[in-house]
């Protein structure tokens, strides 16, 4: 797969198939996690791979509480707004906190010493690009560690005292829907040069790659 397609195709993919992940497709996703970087070159990261239907049974619950009180705080505007784009969104977090424990795989990503996520978010990416490579769709969220994080990581045993903080939970499986281009404000709407607010000196109104034109699969 080109390198470009994976990176203007991989977003969040939520509504999946229940069909299990094989062992392979799973090796070269955590293989390419490792690859990332990290500051110092510390690699103070450790991945957990969940696909046991009662640790997920377990954690359910929870996520579904803590995305409640996200949309009762945080998205609270979002949800009020009558803008469609934005009820889509809140309508596909909400699928993922309705489906918890359907999803076949998941990927819980722990780090220490990192507050910024500088350390352990590149190679979270890097294992959502390699799962596009197989087709697999994912998508991340912080919504349980945010809210849950201690009881969450009692359920999957995280030793503690030991500084360990989940950063994030990344659902996996086949996409029901296809893969696409999803739609972002353009570059020069969000991008400065050399002072905040100076026009970045170019504008590009369409994406650079085109699925239609580009796409391999």
């Amino acid at each position: 797969m080109d390198v470009f397609e994976a990176l203007y195709t991989t977003r969040a993919m939520r509504r999946v198939k229940p069909d299990p992940i094989p062992a392979e497709v799973q090796e070269r996703i955590l293989d390419a996690a490792v690859r990332g970087p990290s500051g110092g070159n510390t690699q103070s990261w450790r991945f957990l791979l969940l696909d046991d239907p009662a640790v997920k049974a377990e954690l359910g619950p929870l996520y579904r509480q803590a995305l409640g009180v996200l949309f009762d705080t945080h998205y609270k505007p979002m949800r009020e707004k009558g803008d469609a784009r934005a009820q889509s969104v809140l309508r596909s977090a909400q699928h993922l906190a309705d489906h918890f424990e359907a999803y076949p795989l998941m990927l819980f990503a722990f780090t220490r010493n990192d507050p910024s996520g500088g350390s352990i978010f590149p190679s979270v990416w890097s294992a959502q690009l390699a799962a596009r490579a197989f087709g697999v769709g994912s998508a991340l969220t912080t919504v349980l560690g945010l809210f849950h994080g201690e009881e969450a990581m009692r359920i999957l045993g995280v030793p503690e005292g030991k500084g360990w903080t989940m950063a994030c939970t990344v659902t996996f499986g086949y996409p029901t829907g296809r893969w696409g281009v999803a739609p972002r404000r353009p570059v020069h709407e969000v991008s400065f040069r050399n002072r905040w607010g100076e026009p970045v000196g170019f504008e590009i109104p369409e994406p650079l790659w085109n699925y239609e034109a580009g796409a391999s699969e």
